[in-house]
């Protein structure tokens, strides 16, 4: 199991902890949520728990657990800017669908 983090993404969670002057890494997940049925969570990983995942690039970890990871693994995260809007996107080959704000998913059946 594996995700990968762009430069981008490594650059903005290394930016992100400076500001906070602590933690460990991006902490991702996944929460039932919105009209598709799943939607990505973000916070600051402080420590890593068991059954966490940690994966390392460009010198910045990402922390999943390991219920969130069956629906993320192979997925590609990335820091993209569009116009004013700054946000972590997710390159996710399980999903089957999203809805129309693209703030929430459903994933294809295995």
């Amino acid at each position: 199991m594996t995700i990968q983090l762009t430069e981008n993404a490594a650059k903005q969670i290394r930016t992100q902890l400076t500001k906070r002057g602590k933690g460990l890494g991006l902490r991702v997940g996944i929460k039932k949520n919105g009209c598709s049925g799943w939607a990505y969570t973000y916070d600051y990983a402080d420590e890593v728990t068991a059954g966490d995942k940690v994966f390392d690039a460009f010198d910045a970890k990402l922390v999943v657990d390991e219920k969130s990871l069956e629906f993320i693994d192979g997925s590609k995260l990335d820091f993209v800017k569009d116009g004013l809007k700054q946000i972590f996107k997710f390159e996710n080959p399980n999903v089957d669908a999203t809805c129309g704000c693209g703030e929430s998913f459903s994933v294809k059946e295995k």
